[in-house]
């Protein structure tokens, strides 16, 4: 019975797996929440799908956030600061229409998906943009991390 017990442990250790996700290691995950009553004029962009905004308020993201409606009352909110340099002078992105651009390196991301849409071929590791989860009610977006 003993080598049965010992024989199902060490089953059980190596059935584990250590791959942890792989975190950007230029961007904290900042803890907030942050709502939007899409009735004002601040936020009234996000009524028509393809049109966005950023949000520069204080403790919202760690440069502030995109959003962006996808349509059909869906929207996907992502951080503003460049997923690629530790936030810096510079580091925090410029809405281009449905893009952010960087202004450190001019890289470019889409706010449908946060990918890097000219990602260099030179074999480095370039991470595509931090999204953040929101939920939509009545008229009010909420932002949250």
């Amino acid at each position: 019975m003993n080598r049965i017990c010992a024989l199902f442990l060490v089953f059980l250790v190596f059935a584990c797996s250590n791959d942890a996700t792989n975190r950007n290691p230029y961007l904290q995950e900042i803890g907030f929440r942050y709502d939007m009553n899409l009735n004002l004029p601040l936020y009234s962009p996000l009524t028509n799908t393809g049109s966005a905004i950023y949000v520069g308020t204080k403790g919202v993201g760690t440069a502030g956030i995109f959003v962006i409606n996808i349509g059909f009352n869906e929207f996907v909110a992502s951080e503003a600061s460049c997923p690629n340099h530790a936030p810096n002078d510079c580091s925090t992105m410029v809405l281009n229409g449905q893009t952010a651009t960087c202004m450190c390196d001019d890289y470019e991301y889409s706010l449908y998906t946060g990918q890097m849409l000219n990602r260099p071929d030179d074999g480095k590791r370039y991470y595509d943009m931090l999204i953040y989860r929101n939920t939509f009610s009545g008229n009010i977006l909420s932002v949250y991390n």
